[in-house]
């Protein structure tokens, strides 16, 4: 199942919906109790597309596949368990908004990832049973301010302004994460171009790594992390972000006012 989040023009707020072909219809229901196909929306390229989950947590997991850990620095470690940092809500937005750069001189990098939302409250669990607490799987962009993040110890600075983490366009339920494309397209250029069978810490394995750590609740998103070939954005580019099975995820570029 395809769900996405859009803007209910008849009542101004956002509501749940179900992608079935080329036709969003509106979700009945609970998202992570069973969401139901009720009426027709309207075709999806003319439905107001949303950021397709609020998450209460944003965890990501930084250098978690081979060639992305030394392309940045070749001195770098391949780490021997996840690295884990937080994003703010703050930073989420949807399909087609704008990436807002803050800092246009400093070097800003687009990361396409695969990101898991969780579905059930999940503490302590095992890597056996860990996807059966996954709702499913979405599209992000990490958007990375290489000079701040590098500027401290933590990494939240240069990843959590406002616009830094798209994500979208459709959360699908029905996929193994273990074998997915993931790729960037600049311009319509490609530039990432790899697949998740090639993470260090697999889904399932950050699961319960996370859980023993923190309770992830519903709604809660990982992001898995980057491959390499990230590269520099700036204002007038398009960055796109597909993930096999869910879509493509593209915003335009521009400088904060």
């Amino acid at each position: 199942m395809k769900i996405v989040r859009y803007m209910d023009t008849a009542t101004n707020a956002a509501a749940f919906g179900i992608v079935e072909g080329d036709t969003v219809f509106a979700g009945q229901g609970d998202i992570f109790t069973g969401l139901t196909k009720g009426a027709k929306v309207g075709p999806y390229n003319d439905v107001q597309l949303l950021a397709p989950i609020e998450p209460g947590k944003v965890i990501a997991i930084g250098m978690n596949y081979l060639k992305h850990v030394k392309e940045l620095d070749a001195s770098r470690e391949v780490p021997t368990e996840p690295v884990v940092f937080m994003k703010p809500q703050s930073a989420i937005v949807g399909p087609g908004v704008a990436i807002e750069l803050a800092y246009p001189e400093n070097e800003t990098h687009y990361e396409a990832e695969l990101v898991v939302v969780i579905g059930r409250t999940a503490k302590r669990v095992s890597e056996a049973d860990a996807l059966d607490y996954v709702l499913g799987y979405t599209a992000g962009n990490d958007v990375s301010d290489r000079v701040q993040q590098m500027a401290g110890i933590q990494w939240i600075r240069g990843k959590g302004y406002d616009t830094y983490l798209p994500l979208g366009p459709v959360i699908e339920t029905d996929l193994d994460p273990g074998n997915l494309t993931v790729q960037s397209r600049l311009n319509g250029e490609m530039r990432q171009d790899d697949n998740t069978n090639g993470l260090i810490f697999s889904v399932p394995f950050l699961i319960e790594f996370l859980s023993d750590v923190m309770t992830l609740n519903p709604g809660d998103i990982i992001m898995t992390g980057t491959p390499h070939k990230v590269g520099a954005l700036k204002a007038g580019d398009t960055i796109e972000v597909e993930v096999g099975g869910v879509g493509t995820l593209s915003n335009p570029v521009v400088n904060r006012a």
